[in-house]
């Protein structure tokens, strides 16, 4: 079901259980997988996916194997307890149960972020050993909400304030426990559209060579129906604490949520201006796909000609930002430093006469500007002195 579709269900009381026939509609695209891996916390929302997703399951002529994973990750002395509790759960809905722990040492700065790569990389280990090619996780229409809010505070992008999508390729952290390249929301080669400091989440709306996928079926639900569906089922459900402390950023949005509600900002106004984003940046894309068809040439170098001035300047942008992703080598591009870069270039090339030579670098690419604008790997850095940069009497100054 698209995420058009599923936002346009019809309006249900806050408090009203979901029913049979919204959770087949909620999961009704995922009938062909043969595995679903749920990933179930314990706590309502993940509690409520499994539970819906066992009676569906339960009601089709050939439903997927569902495997509910818990990962531990061990910050908690009641993380154990709450997993076995899951373990519980699962069994009399007839759903296989994995704990997956988060073992060796832990940071002492960025636990949330941490954390998150660790989920994330179990989540993907998990489903490659049963077979799976869908991760699905319990994020709700409050969720789209603190997204929105979360990375309009860290000045995102179009693509950031889309929101999450239903459908996303499973970020894939590395081993170490950083992100991989595109994971954060800036730009490279898999992810073309800028953003600032964009969640784990803000990830191109389909994956590709068979790469894993993360699916949220209750994007469309308010977290209150979540809790009014398991009352109803009298399924029991843990409380993690740390989705209340205020050291944490999304705790602290989550505070703001009733004050903004007063004023029609609510969760469902907020995922509807995501929508609205979405659909805007997918029409800016297409754009850039055009101007870029159109616009540059090259199997190296990226090189883009004179017409390349008269683009709007978002599409403009975007194109840099691809050919910047294409051909750099230092990992994803930040939309500021992006700008910086586009607007440094927008004034040389308006320039009467246009100025005669123009040289930057960004994330490992070099830009410059003669009468065309050529876009190509980097010089390798040589004694500590940044490309870009030259010596002048025992200073350095700007090159260019």
């Amino acid at each position: 079901m698209s995420h058009e579709r599923l936002f346009s269900m019809r309006a249900s009381a806050p408090d009203e259980p979901v029913s049979t026939s919204e959770a087949a509609a909620l999961f009704a695209g995922l009938s062909d997988a043969p595995v679903l891996i749920l990933a179930v916390s314990g706590g309502p929302d993940s509690t409520a996916m499994m539970w819906l997703a066992a009676r569906w399951r339960a009601r089709a002529a050939h439903g997927p194997t569902l495997v509910a994973v818990t990962i531990d990750h061990g910050l908690r002395a009641e993380s154990a307890r709450e997993a076995l509790g899951v373990k519980r759960l699962a069994k009399t809905l007839n759903v296989e149960h994995r704990t997956l722990r988060w073992t060796g040492r832990k940071p002492k700065t960025g636990m949330q972020e941490a954390a998150r790569n660790a989920r994330y990389r179990l989540l993907a280990d998990a489903a490659r050993q049963a077979g799976a090619s869908h991760v699905l996780t319990a994020h709700t229409l409050d969720d789209q909400a603190e997204t929105v809010l979360f990375r309009l505070a860290r000045g995102s992008g179009l693509s950031g304030l889309r929101g999450m999508v239903p459908r996303a390729p499973l970020p894939s952290p590395k081993r170490g426990g950083s992100i991989a390249a595109g994971d954060r929301g800036g730009v490279n080669s898999s992810q073309r559209t800028p953003t600032r400091r964009a969640s784990l989440a803000d990830l191109p709306l389909a994956g590709g060579g068979g790469a894993l996928l993360l699916v949220r079926p209750l994007l469309s639900l308010p977290k209150s129906r979540l809790r009014a569906t398991l009352r109803a089922a009298k399924i029991p459900f843990a409380d993690d604490p740390s989705n209340r402390d205020p050291r944490f950023t999304r705790p602290r949005l989550r505070e703001l949520m009733p004050g903004l509600a007063a004023e029609g900002l609510d969760a469902r106004r907020l995922a509807g201006f995501a929508r609205r984003m979405a659909r805007a940046d997918q029409a800016i894309e297409h754009a850039a796909d055009a101007a870029g068809a159109r616009l540059s040439r090259g199997a190296g170098p990226v090189v883009f000609n004179r017409q390349y001035a008269d683009l709007p300047a978002e599409v403009a942008l975007r194109l840099l930002g691809r050919a910047v992703a294409q051909v750099g080598n230092e990992g994803p591009v930040e939309l500021a430093k992006l700008e910086a870069l586009y607007d440094a270039l927008a004034a040389a090339m308006a320039q009467k006469p246009p100025a005669a030579r123009f040289r930057r670098t960004l994330a490992g690419a070099l830009v410059t500007f003669a009468g065309e604008i050529t876009v190509e790997r980097a010089p390798a850095r040589r004694s500590g002195v940044p490309v870009g940069i030259k010596r002048r009497k025992g200073a350095f100054t700007k090159a260019g």
